[in-house]
């Protein structure tokens, strides 16, 4: 199983970015998935979380801000990231399964 994330760069605040993640050897049904990060220095937080019937949940500093969701047909899962401020500076996993992905890095300047 690879989870490959993509999407993350460079951007000002207040800007937008999607990351995707693309799964392979793995078949997408109903289980859980979500994304992480890590800030510089700080330990892996849970940023996004979603169940296999839809119910989401959000860490409280990205409430408003970041959506998950995820496309079946094409094994893709995607963190859409409205407003980002420079705290939002990370480096960022996906996770499906038990599996996490190699992550992709997001600094936002301000």
């Amino acid at each position: 199983v690879q989870l490959q994330a993509s999407g993350g760069g460079l951007v000002q605040a207040g800007e937008s970015l999607r990351l995707s993640c693309a799964a392979s050897g793995i078949i997408f049904s109903l289980n859980n998935e979500a994304w992480y990060r890590q800030p510089p220095g700080k330990p892996r937080e849970l940023v996004a979380a979603s169940t296999g019937s839809g119910k989401t949940n959000y860490a409280d500093s990205v409430k408003g801000r970041f959506t998950i969701s995820r496309d079946n047909a094409k094994n893709t899962l995607y963190l859409q990231m409205n407003s980002l401020k420079p705290d939002d500076t990370a480096i960022y996993y996906c996770w499906y399964a038990g599996f996490l992905g190699q992550g992709t890095l997001v600094t936002v300047s301000s």
